[in-house]
């Protein structure tokens, strides 16, 4: 009897077909021209299909539990926390881009823990994406689940679909942002809070 698609098909990651990724990658190299049965090719699937689930786990993470948890404090001033790392991978080539991003907020009466801000860029980066739609998701969560009166999320990133293939240019950076309330409505407030982010570094 053939197994329901939607049964966990590999240990650890019940969401992701590990045997079909295999088979397709087994196909890739065969039609690159390569054997993927010689001996340093053999394990290449499996790996391959590991990487991918790892990769793409955020299809499977809903980021808005880590927003709900959190704590009732009058501070009305900016919480920004700079330079969270995250990679992910270019949806129009299967490519990795790889960065950094910086979340801030201004709050009305909720304030969510640091570590949670990093989950957020986990979860919404480790899918299928751009860097446009990544950055606006972020502000977007954070606007609905903590009702802040404002968000600011920038994000920096080098693209190796366009670093190693293509116009190959190394070194190259995209840089995002998405402001959300009052850091888009006021420019005070938007100024403050891009030289909170880059300071002298501008």
């Amino acid at each position: 009897m053939a197994a329901d698609k939607h049964e966990p098909t590999g240990k650890g990651h019940p969401h992701v077909d590990l045997k079909r990724i295999e088979a397709a990658v087994r196909e890739i190299l065969a039609a690159v021209g390569e054997d993927p049965d010689r001996e340093g090719l053999r394990d290449t699937p499996r790996r391959v299909a590991k990487m991918y689930a790892e990769l793409f786990s955020g299809l499977h993470d809903d980021p808005r539990p880590h927003l709900r948890r959190f704590f009732k404090e009058k501070y009305d001033e900016i919480v920004l926390v700079r330079d969270i790392a995250f990679n992910s991978m270019c949806e129009h080539h299967l490519m990795p881009f790889v960065g950094k991003a910086h979340i801030g907020y201004l709050p009305d009466g909720r304030v969510v823990g640091l570590s949670k801000l990093a989950r957020v860029v986990e979860a919404v980066s480790r899918k299928p994406q751009v860097q446009e739609r990544m950055t606006e998701q972020i502000a977007d969560l954070l606007m609905e689940e903590l009702a802040a009166k404002g968000v600011a999320v920038v994000i920096e990133a080098s693209h190796t679909c366009m670093t190693v293939r293509g116009i190959r240019k190394p070194g190259s950076v995209c840089v995002t942002s998405a402001m959300r309330g009052v850091f888009r409505s006021h420019l005070s407030s938007r100024s403050e809070i891009m030289t909170l982010i880059y300071g002298e570094r501008r």
